[in-house]
């Protein structure tokens, strides 16, 4: 089953973020996912939106999507995310079941 990996981010240090944002690519294809929208400025059409960026990102299952966000590549990187941003994330599943 699919997950989605949903993140709203605000920048706080735009050098540090991007230092991220440079290896980000690098890093991602060496795993499943991939990577449906990146967007600056998100438009909000209900409720509020805090952030200067969202990302949706695809895997084909949570075990796919562990391995990247647990991976020693990532969090290489990561320190320079958790420097730059304020991030809120969360993983959904798709409905690729059948409901009963």
């Amino acid at each position: 089953m699919s997950v989605y990996h949903i993140g709203q981010i605000t920048i706080k240090n735009r050098e540090e973020y991007d230092k991220y944002a440079n290896a980000f690519p690098g890093v991602f294809e060496k795993f499943d996912g991939k990577i449906l929208s990146v967007v600056w400025d998100p438009k909000i059409v209900a409720g509020e939106w805090k952030g200067d960026r969202s990302v949706l990102l695809e895997f084909p299952s949570k075990a796919a999507w562990r391995e990247w966000i647990t991976s020693p590549e990532y969090a290489a990187i990561a320190v320079h995310r958790i420097a730059g941003a304020e991030v809120d994330s969360v993983l959904v599943e798709s409905l690729d079941h059948k409901e009963p």
